[in-house]
């Protein structure tokens, strides 16, 4: 897993009356078929903390900033999200985990798929024995 070819860079334009970033879905390495942003994360929570068996995401700090852990199973990074304009892609069968959530923090997800439960692989250990 190569961190730098995950990072997505959308369009940034800065004038005077401030900056506007852009998502046109052709940026994305999938067609969205959901959105959804996550908010008021208490201090000390995570989130995600699973890997989709088939649904691809790319995660965005809207606002504030959090840490974003990546394991295919073979190696782990972690990166830390504090740009609006700079997006994670998560492939299938990635674990990610986002932690250290800073105060007001927004983050944004388009995924490939619509919700299934059925689709998430929930026990770390699960999946490790899986990707090994």
């Amino acid at each position: 897993m190569n961190l730098q070819d995950l990072i997505l860079e959308f369009p940034e334009v800065v004038d005077d009356r401030g900056s506007l970033s852009i998502a046109e879905f052709d940026i994305l390495p999938f067609v969205a078929k959901r959105v959804f942003w996550i908010y008021d994360i208490q201090s000390g929570k995570t989130r995600g903390g699973h890997a989709h068996r088939s649904c691809e995401e790319v995660v965005i700090a809207l606002s504030g900033s959090f840490d974003i852990y990546v394991d295919d199973g073979q190696t782990n990074d972690v990166v830390r999200m504090s740009s609006c304009h700079r997006g994670i892609y998560i492939r299938r069968n990635v674990w990610c985990e986002l932690r250290n959530f800073a105060p007001g923090t927004i983050c944004l997800v388009f995924a490939s798929e619509p919700y299934d439960s059925t689709g998430y692989i929930n026990d770390y250990n699960l999946y490790i024995r899986q990707f090994n």
